[in-house]
This record gives structure tokens, C-alpha cells and sequence, in this order.
């Protein structure tokens, strides 16, 4: 397909109009629009091109060149309003255009080969996501793998000091029982050392003598046990414990040897005490003692052999312990060598796979390279070409231009002419004024002097005074024909005529002329900023002024709507409310890092003033994560937001400003708060204290012991079983306590394909929410790494999942914010679908779909899947003035820099009384724009379109544009 030219040689201006088809598998459509003199072009079948231009130049006429597909001829039409005898004098000039044609067929075949290109790098590179993905799953399990095997080590290894810990404290306790029995031994050796005192003070010799047998009896006792507890301790126990016996030991060497002294002193003694026989009880009563420390010796030694027995049970045990710990350190060597030969594997798979990839990369590199050099020789010699052309181009606007200097100076010419007459009509006025004052005054005045100075014309009007002065002031006075009033309309020039430079004409992406609108020009009743005016600051402030009054003008006028709403208006449905609510989601990722809930009472006053209606709020229960998506205690609202008391207060601000307040609610998992006896995070505490029982079966990292998951498995934390009748009892009464105590009105529920819609529906009749949307996010189909036109499937199961809780809650329409990733980049026919009804939730069950651009998940700091910051404002035009539920975000609304736009928008929905029930019609959706009627008060359009409401057949009545964006967007609304 290629594109006529004409040479600028015929022509005074050319505006190059580049107008793309609708028809998506064909190259666009591109016309010129030629402004000319009276020109006719017309195309035969010999390739050449046949002009017939005026001899003379006239008004302008204009020539409209198009250019089909493949090889259709097509013949320019010619456009004149003036006069139909032109061609008469005309003159032929013919031009070949077959080079020309060559060269864009060149330049059409490289840009396909560019796109070609375009698609093979894009499948390679999604090629290699995948192997990437693939390895990361991999190298996850690997290392799930590892972390198992390292849990049972450690397991192992605590067992293993459990009972190493249990046979220390044997030990102790055995040492301790070995101190009591030294203890003991010296308070014998006490004992001995006193009765011999009293043996060696008060005994006879003979008594001594029988006394001394006895001690010496005593003393190999005593010798012949503490040489039986050192043995038995020798071989019940190893080094401390000897070192204890050893002590024992020398402490009853000290003893006996005190009591050899006691002895020797006894000796010495004997003769002093020879006549004191009055004693004897006492000595005997020392051998009582005596007999009793033999046996306190004997149950000692009884002892020590049951000591000795569990000392050999506890190396027996010690000896099993330490081989079991050897076993586990071989399996963990083994599986350590088997993890480094994976990792080993896997980098060399790695390392081939990408050395592969960076090959055909260059390859592809060095090809696009080829093909761009080919491309830009053709696009030279085409550029040659053109520059010849604009050359004659040239040539003829400089003669246009002198046809018009002389046009102008006939213009000129008869205007003097004009000035000559109209001087001359003065001075016969002034004559005739003259002669009729004269007349009065003397009535003998020659009528034939009269008649000659006034051509003959003063006599025939002279009966009617008014006429009469009116002749003599202005002159005689005749009608312009309209021919020639249009004629001199035609050829009035401009000074000078505006020269139109070619190239950049023909490189220029406008279509039209854009002249700006009145009230976009400056002036001093409106007061508009203009660089360099004195009023600037004046103006400043005024338009400051002017805002806030806007704003409250908006305010009292919901105000007054807020108490003039119909019941239908005002009704509220459990679960998707009244049908006219817009949600600010008010936190993004990072906001826990602030006193949260604060922050957002401060700003509810101003959220409402703009016109939102409900408030998503963070997560509310203590979590594992700061950001409040792993809770664990349920009923502890004491979360990094900030503290109970500060949620309600922030709750009672907004019930304060007329919003509903959403509660984003985690039901689908839990973090437990204790480990089982085998290791296991399955233990929950806090009020509701549930074990195994409350968590699936199917959950592969927390061994639960309830029934089989009803949906999808979070791997992060224990997932609930909500077949379990207590599970759910314990979750209604929970949700009621935030309902009636804490104040939420409605949920955000998250990560709702982990379990069935119909739980979902039981809570949502036990705690009444005023509104209530589902967290359901689906991959969407993509071929070749684009998006695919036909969603139905993914939308399908958004609707399946709202079909389980019975239409008792709403859903975000993930469909519809892909779908604007793609289809606002000129792809706008992906808003329709063959139905002629949005491709989204939207279209299928727009009051069930809450339409949005981005939240804390895909925005934010996480930025899994953001919206592309070009298009967030022609993103809000479309879901803010669609049915449905619209999601405002707050990073868009107080950092982005667009809250006056999404401001406009919302009072846009308001004036034309949107709901999410609104009526839909689309009446364009091509690669040009996107237009569409909704409800009956307003009419939008996306993209450059050149669209309004006059054009279009089937909408009646009048409209006012409200919102005018440019190629971006624009809305009006009906009067």
C-alpha cells in the first residue's frame, strides 16, 4: 500500500492528514488534504497522475488524495463550492509516481520485518521468564528440601541435648548425694574425735584399752568403707566424679587421722585416769554409737552400688545418643552433596540456557541492524524525492504568493476608487447644501444650475425631509449583490499570507489545525495568567479563591442532594450497598510505618468534601507482617497502624463525615502462636485457641487434621478449614465484634480463591456488611507474550466465584484493569466485546464489579503489576464514569499530582447521576478512540478521535463539553 503524492508546485499549503482505519489487519489509510486554487486530480490507469490547474487563480478549492490497499486505483475527488466553468481553462500536467510506489512497498516490508523481529525477541525473552521461573521453582524446592532436613537435624540435635541435659542432671544429683555422704563421714570423724576425748579423760586403763580396740576398730570400718565408696565411685563415673571421691577421700585420711592423735592423746592420758571408774555408762553408750556408724557405713555402701548401676545406664544411653547424632550428621552430609550437585547442575543449565539466549540475541541484533540500514537507504532515496517535491512546492506558493500581491493590488485599486466616488458624493452633498440654503434665503434661484451640480437627482426626493437630509449627508446608496459581496469575501488577503513549511507539516502527528478555544485565550474580564502581566499575582490568588469556592459549592450541593436522594438512592443492600459508592482505598505498603490511623482521621473532612463515600482501611489484627496480612491474634486490634483506640476514634471521624468504613479482613490463613510436640507451627492462641483440627489436611507445611481445602493453598501460613462448624461460629462472632463494638460497616476480603464464595456468604448474613468486596486475582490470557483480546475466561471465574456467595458480595474487576494496561495505548477496540458490552466484570455484572487502576499490591513499593503512569488519568476517565464500583487509590490521589483531575471526574459521576446499574452504549472503539453514552446525561471519548456529540446521529437533545482533556479524554454532558 502506498501513499500519493502531489508536487507542491500546484498547491499554496498541504496539510498531511494521517487517518487510520478501524479495520485492524490492514496498514492505515493516509490522506492529503491540498489546499489549492480551482485544481483537479485525477488518476488513470497508466500509473501517471493528470492535473488541471487554473490559468487564473480564484478562492480556494481543496483536493482530497487517498490511497487504498494492495493495488487498488482510486480516484480523487475534487471539492469546490465555486465556480463550475474553472476547468475550462485549465492546463494538464502529468507525473510518474512508480518509483515512489516502490520505495513505500520497501519501507512498509522493512517495518514488517521490524515487527516481526519485534515478535520473535518478545517470545524469546518470554521463553526465557519461563526457564527462569522454572528454575526458581526449582531451586524453592531445593531449598524446601534443605530446610526439612535441617528441621530434623535440629530436631535430632535437641533430643540429643534434651537428654544430655537429663543425664547432667543426674550427674548432679549423684554429686550432690556423694557431698551429703562426705558430710557425713567427717560427722562421724567429729563424733569419734569427741568420745575419745572423753574415752582419754574419764576411762580407766582397762576401759582404755578396750576402748583403743574399739577406735582401732572403728578406723579400719571407717578405712575399709571409704576404700569401697572410692572403688564403687572409680567405676561408676569419670572425671569430676573422681575428683569429688578424691575429696571424700582425703577428708576421711584427715579424720582418721585426727583420730590416731585422738588415740596417741588417749595413751598419754591413761595414767592420770586410773582410779575414775564412774564412766562406765558413758563408754558403753559410745559403743552404741559406735555400732550405729557401721551401719550409717553399711546403708551408705548400699547406696553407692545403686548409684553405680544408674551411672551404667546413663553411658548406655549416652553411647545410643551420640551414635543416632552421627546418623543424622551422614544424612545431612548427603544431603548437602546433593543439594551442591543440583546447584552445580542447575548453574550449568543456567549458564548454557543464557549463553544460548545471549547468541540468538545477537543474531537478532545483527539482523534488525542489516534490516534498519536497508530501511533507512530506502527511507533516504524517499526523502530525496520528497525534497524535490517540496522544492516545486515552493515554486508554486511563491507564485501563489505574487497572484495574491496583485489580487491585492486591485483590491487596492477599487478601494481607492471607492475612497475617489464616496469624496466626491461629499462635495455635491456639501454643494447641494449650499444651493438649498441659498434657495431658502432667495427664492429666485436658477433650477437648471441645481439640476447640472446634482446630476438631476435632488429634485425627486426633496417632498421627503428625512430622505432628504439622509441624501445629502451619506450619498446615494445601492445594495451589494451577494455575488459580489462573496467574491470580494473570497479574495480578501491576509498581510501577509501565512507560508506553510512542508516538512514539518508532513512529520507532524496533528491532524487538524488546533486553534485555541476563546475561553482558552487571555483577557482582562477573565483575568487568565499571561506571562509578564501585572495582575499575575492578583490572579493567583483569585483562581485560589475560585477553587475553594468550587469546592464548597460541591459540598453543600451533596449535602443537599445527600437529604433530597430518593429511597432507591439511599437504600442500602448487605454486602453491595446502595449502588453509588466510590472507595478510597486509604493506605498503601508502607503506611505501617506511621502512626496510620492518625493520619487518616485528619484527612476524612477532606475525602468526603471530594466526594468518596467509603474508606478500605488497612488490616486491623496483630500480624507477623507489619502490614497486617499475616494475622495471628485475632482479637488484638493492636497493630503497627497504631492502637484500638486510635482505630475507633479514626472510625467515629468517619462516620463523622458520612463514610463507610471497610475493614480489610483476613479469613483464609492464620499464624499460629506455638509448636506442636513434633516441631510444627499448628498451635493458635489468644481467644480463639485452636489446634491442627482448625487447618486443612491438604496444607503440606503445617500438618493440619481437618477436611481437604475448598480452594487454592497459601504457603506462607496455616490455612483454615471453614468446614469445621467452630471455625465458623468463631469467625461470625468475631466478625459481629467489629461490626457492633470496633464499627466497621462493610469488608475487603482477602485472598478469597483459598476458599469456597459459600463460607463467604454464611459470614456475610451473620455481620450485615453495608458493603463487601472479594480479593479474587487471576493470571489473564496471554499468546506470544501479548495480551489476548478474548478474557471471557478470566472474567468467568470472577463471576463463578460471586455466583458461590450468592450476589452477596462484590468483586474486584481484575479483567477490566488489564485490559487498560493494553487497550489505552491506541488499542481501544479492546474495550468492546462482540456483544458490543465492556470487556470486564463489568460487562457481564456491573453491580457487582468494583473497577480499579492500582492498590498496595500492584503499586506501591511492591509494584508487582502497576499501571502505567502515562495513562492514570484517561484510566480514571473510564472508570469513573462507567457502571460499577470505582476504587480511588491513595497514592494517586495525594502524591501523583492528579487529585484536581480525579476531583472533576467524581463531580462528572455525580452531575449525571452514575451508579453502578448505569446504562452502556459504545458507540466507536477503534485503534483511533473510544466512545460511549452512559446512562442518559453524559458522553465520553478516549484517544484523538475526532468525535463530538453533533456528529452523532442517535444522541439528541443538547450537550455541553464538561471536561476537555485533548487527545486524552473529554465528557459532556446533557442540559
Amino acid at each position: 500500500m502506498g501513499t500519493s503524492t502531489l508536487p507542491d508546485a500546484l498547491f499554496g499549503s498541504i496539510l498531511y492528514q494521517p487517518i487510520t482505519s478501524s479495520r485492524r489487519h490492514h496498514a492505515p489509510i493516509q490522506f492529503f488534504v491540498v489546499k489549492s486554487h480551482s485544481t483537479i486530480y485525477r488518476r488513470r490507469s497508466g500509473g501517471k497522475r493528470v492535473l488541471f490547474a487554473d490559468a487564473w487563480l480564484c478562492k480556494p478549492r481543496h483536493v482530497v488524495l487517498s490511497s487504498m490497499d494492495d493495488s487498488t486505483e482510486a480516484l480523487t475527488d475534487f471539492l469546490d463550492d465555486g465556480d463550475d466553468n474553472s476547468l475550462g481553462r485549465g492546463k494538464v500536467v502529468g507525473i510518474d509516481d512508480n518509483e515512489l510506489l516502490a520505495s513505500r512497498k520497501a519501507l512498509s516490508d522493512a517495518q514488517a520485518r521490524n515487527e516481526t523481529i519485534e515478535k520473535e525477541r518478545d517470545q524469546l525473552l518470554e521463553k526465557l521468564a519461563r526457564s527462569e521461573a522454572k528454575q526458581k521453582e526449582y531451586l524453592s524446592t531445593v531449598m524446601h528440601d534443605k530446610d526439612l532436613a535441617i528441621s530434623e537435624l535440629e530436631a535430632a540435635k535437641a533430643l540429643f541435648n534434651r537428654k544430655l541435659e537429663e543425664s547432667v542432671e543426674e550427674r548432679f544429683n549423684l554429686e550432690s548425694k556423694l557431698v551429703l555422704a562426705k558430710e557425713d563421714a567427717v560427722e562421724l570423724a567429729v563424733q569419734v574425735e569427741k568420745f575419745a576425748e572423753i574415752a582419754f579423760q574419764q576411762a580407766t586403763s582397762h576401759i582404755l584399752e578396750d576402748a583403743q580396740l574399739r577406735v582401732s576398730a572403728a578406723e579400719t570400718s571407717a578405712a575399709e568403707a571409704a576404700f569401697q565408696i572410692v572403688e564403687q565411685i572409680r567405676t561408676g563415673s569419670e572425671g569430676a566424679i573422681t575428683y569429688v571421691l578424691q575429696q571424700s577421700k582425703d577428708a576421711i585420711e584427715k579424720a582418721l587421722a585426727v583420730a590416731e592423735s585422738a588415740g596417741d592423746h588417749t595413751t598419754n592420758a591413761m595414767a592420770a585416769f586410773v582410779d575414775n571408774m564412774d564412766q562406765v555408762d558413758e563408754i558403753i553408750s559410745v559403743q552404741s554409737q559406735n555400732l550405729k556408724l557401721s551401719n550409717t557405713v553399711n546403708d551408705l555402701e548400699s547406696q553407692l552400688l545403686v548409684y553405680r548401676n544408674e551411672i551404667d545406664r546413663l553411658k548406655l544411653e549416652l553411647k545410643q545418643a551420640r551414635k543416632e547424632a552421627k546418623a543424622y550428621e551422614l544424612h545431612a552430609n548427603d544431603v548437602e552433596k546433593l543439594l551442591l550437585e543440583f546447584q552445580e547442575s542447575s548453574r550449568k543449565a543456567a549458564l548454557q540456557q543464557e549463553e544460548e539466549i545471549k547468541s540468538s540475541l545477537e543474531r537478532m541484533r545483527k539482523d534488525a541492524t542489516e534490516k534498519k540500514k536497508a530501511a533507512s537507504k530506502a527511507f533516504k532515496l524517499e526523502l530525496g524525492r520528497m525534497k524535490a517535491a517540496i522544492e516545486a512546492a515552493k515554486e508554486t506558493t511563491r507564485s501563489q504568493d505574487e497572484a495574491y500581491m496583485r489580487r491585492c493590488e486591485a483590491l487596492q485599486r477599487s478601494l481607492r476608487a471607492a475612497e475617489a466616488a464616496s469624496k466626491t458624493w461629499r462635495q455635491r452633498a456639501e454643494m447641494a447644501a449650499y444651493l438649498l440654503l441659498r434657495k431658502s434665503s432667495s427664492e429666485e434661484v436658477d433650477e437648471e444650475a441645481i439640476y447640472c451640480v446634482n446630476g438631476g437627482r435632488i429634485d425627486f426626493l426633496m417632498d421627503d425631509d428625512s430622505q432628504k437630509w439622509r441624501l445629502l449627508t451619506d450619498g446615494p446608496r445601492r445594495p451589494t449583490p451577494e455575488w459580489m459581496a462573496r467574491r470580494i469575501r473570497s479574495i480578501r488577503p491576509r498581510f501577509p499570507p501565512r507560508k506553510t513549511h512542508v516538512p514539518e507539516v508532513m512529520t507532524s502527528g496533528f491532524k487538524t489545525l488546533d486553534l485555541p478555544k476563546p475561553d482558552e485565550v487571555w483577557s482582562i474580564a477573565q483575568e487568565k495568567l499571561k506571562e509578564g502581566d501585572a495582575l499575575v499575582e492578583h490572579v493567583i490568588e483569585k483562581e485560589v479563591i475560585e477553587k475553594k469556592r468550587k469546592a464548597l459549592e460541591r459540598a453543600l450541593q451533596r449535602k443537599t442532594v445527600k437529604w433530597q436522594r430518593t429511597p432507591e438512592e439511599t437504600k442500602l443492600e448487605s454486602g453491595t450497598g446502595t449502588g453509588r459508592e466510590i472507595v478510597f482505598q486509604g493506605f498503601n505498603w508502607e503506611s505501617w510505618r506511621r502512626q496510620w490511623y492518625l493520619e487518616l482521621a485528619n484527612k476524612a473532612a477532606d475525602l468526603s468534601r471530594c466526594g468518596i463515600t467509603a474508606v478500605w482501611l488497612p488490616p486491623p489484627t496483630e500480624s507477623v507482617a507489619p502490614q497486617g496480612y499475616m494475622p495471628s491474634d485475632l482479637y488484638n486490634l493492636n497493630s503497627a497502624y497504631g492502637s484500638l483506640e486510635e482505630l475507633r476514634s479514626c472510625i467515629e471521624e468517619m462516620h463523622h463525615q458520612g463514610l463507610l468504613a471497610l475493614g480489610d479482613i483476613v479469613l483464609n490463613h492464620r499464624c499460629a502462636h506455638k509448636q506442636s510436640p513434633n516441631g510444627v507451627w499448628n498451635i493458635f492462641g489468644g481467644k480463639l485457641a485452636w489446634g491442627p483440627e482448625a487447618i486443612v489436611c491438604d496444607d503440606p507445611n503445617f500438618r493440619g487434621r481437618g477436611n481437604p481445602s475448598s480452594g487454592d493453598i497459601f504457603h506462607a501460613a496455616p490455612n483454615i478449614d471453614h468446614s469445621q462448624e467452630f471455625v465458623r461460629e468463631d469467625i461470625k462472632k468475631w466478625l459481629n465484634w467489629l461490626r457492633n463494638d470496633v464499627g466497621f460497616d462493610g469488608w475487603r476480603l482477602d485472598f478469597v480463591r483459598g476458599f469456597s464464595g459459600g463460607y463467604i456468604k454464611e459470614y456475610i448474613e451473620a455481620s450485615n456488611p453495608a458493603f463487601s468486596i472479594g480479593e479474587y486475582w487471576d493470571s489473564l490470557a496471554y499468546e506470544g507474550g501479548n495480551l489476548c483480546y478474548n478474557q471471557d475466561a478470566h472474567r468467568q471465574r470472577i463471576v463463578n466465584w460471586i455466583n458461590a456467595t450468592v450476589g452477596s458480595s462484590s468483586a474486584f474487576d481484575v479483567t477490566t484493569k488489564g485490559i487498560l494496561h493494553s487497550a489505552l495505548h491506541n488499542q481501544y477496540w479492546r474495550l468492546i466485546d462482540p456483544q458490543g458490552k465492556p470487556t470486564g466484570v463489568m460487562g457481564w455484572w456491573p453491580s457487582r464489579a468494583v473497577t480499579f487502576l492500582e492498590n498496595h499490591d500492584t503499586g506501591s513499593t511492591q509494584g508487582h503489576w502497576p499501571f502505567p503512569r502515562d495513562k492514570l488519568t484517561q484510566g480514571y476517565a473510564y472508570i469513573l464514569t462507567h457502571p460499577g464500583t470505582p476504587v480511588i487509590f491513595y497514592d494517586h490521589f495525594y502524591d501523583f499530582g492528579i487529585r484536581d483531575i480525579i476531583n472533576e471526574l467524581i463531580e462528572a459521576r455525580r452531575r449525571a447521576g452514575i451508579h453502578c446499574r448505569s446504562n452502556l452504549k459504545i458507540y466507536h472503539a477503534n485503534n483511533d478512540g473510544y466512545v460511549a453514552q452512559i446512562g442518559d446525561s453524559l458522553v465520553m471519548k478516549l484517544g484523538h478521535l475526532n468525535w463530538n456529540p453533533s456528529k452523532e446521529v442517535h444522541l439528541d437533545g443538547t450537550w455541553q463539553k464538561f471536561v476537555d482533556k485533548g487527545p486524552e479524554y473529554q465528557i459532556w454532558l446533557r442540559q
